[in-house]
């Protein structure tokens, strides 16, 4: 376990990072619309992306040192949250070295936020008991895909509640200046759709691997569970989504509420199972 002043810096650092960056981009208070055409989007220096980095690695050494304890994994909710978390931050960070992504960078501050939370959650919801089967590549690469599918579709989330603001705020006389440097709705909303194509393809990669992974150590065919049943249904809705968008051209309200729904109903899935089970039925 790692030692209590790592905890404390890696929420420290990202505290700074969420109040520097809520005070640059967040707290510069309504303009008018008028004023748009003035205003240039505010780029990332060099600094400012350098100094992100500082809580990431100090986030991700304490989720090496939680989650790889022996020859096992401790995988319990805590570190399951806290690792989606930390992954979706990393994933954001590296977005930050495209410049046609440099606009959306805007999210930094409540992604820090939750992040200083989330780095916590390793030592108050500790893993009961490692994983069984951790030691086959199979499960590995499972684990891994998962949490990316996760991560992706976390920032999908995040960047359709964005546009959701930002639609909410087109109908007012004044507008945050945070919110006038973002891009055009249809270009947020193609880029919406880029990520949920990357995260339902990794989703899709997760339940294949998992069925394999399931023949490949039991020996038969995946379990019906709840969790089963809900990631089948989360795959579902993401895939109407994307075949109602090519089809139909969903967007807007449409694809942000089939957005919404299909990532609840996944979180329902794994953190909400594991969190029955660990946390209520203590098992």
């Amino acid at each position: 376990m790692p030692s209590i002043l790592v905890y404390i810096s890696a929420f420290l650092f990202y505290a700074l990072v969420g109040w520097y960056f809520w005070r640059s981009r967040w707290k510069n208070q309504s303009i008018s619309p008028k004023a748009k055409a003035d205003i240039n989007a505010p780029s990332i220096a060099t600094w400012e992306h350098f100094l992100i980095l500082v809580p990431l690695i100090l986030h991700g050494f304490i989720l090496y040192q939680s989650i790889f304890v022996n020859d096992g994994l401790s995988f319990g909710v805590g570190n399951a949250i806290s690792s989606i978390v930390w992954l979706t931050a990393l994933i954001y960070w590296f977005s930050g070295f495209f410049s046609r992504l440099q606009e959306l960078q805007n999210l930094i501050a409540p992604i820090a936020m939750v992040a200083a939370i989330a780095v916590w959650l390793p030592l108050v919801l500790p893993s009961l008991r490692p994983l069984a089967n951790t030691e086959l590549p199979a499960f590995k690469a499972h684990l891994l895909i998962a949490l990316l599918a996760y991560s992706l579709l976390t920032i999908a989330v995040l960047h359709a509640i964005l546009m959701t603001i930002l639609e909410y705020r087109l109908h007012h006389p004044a507008m945050s200046r945070m919110l006038m440097n973002l891009p055009p709705l249809l270009v947020m909303e193609k880029m919406l759709f880029r990520i949920i194509w990357a995260g339902f393809i990794l989703l899709t990669l997760t339940l294949f691997s998992g069925i394999i992974f399931s023949q490949e150590v039991f020996g038969q065919s995946v379990t019906f569970s709840h969790k089963t049943l809900f990631s089948f249904i989360s795959w579902g809705v993401f895939a109407a989504l994307l075949v109602g968008r090519h089809f139909y051209g969903w967007r807007g309200r449409t694809a942000i509420r089939w957005t919404l729904t299909g990532f609840t109903i996944l979180l329902l899935a794994y953190i909400g199972s594991k969190f029955v089970l660990e946390i209520i039925l203590q098992r």
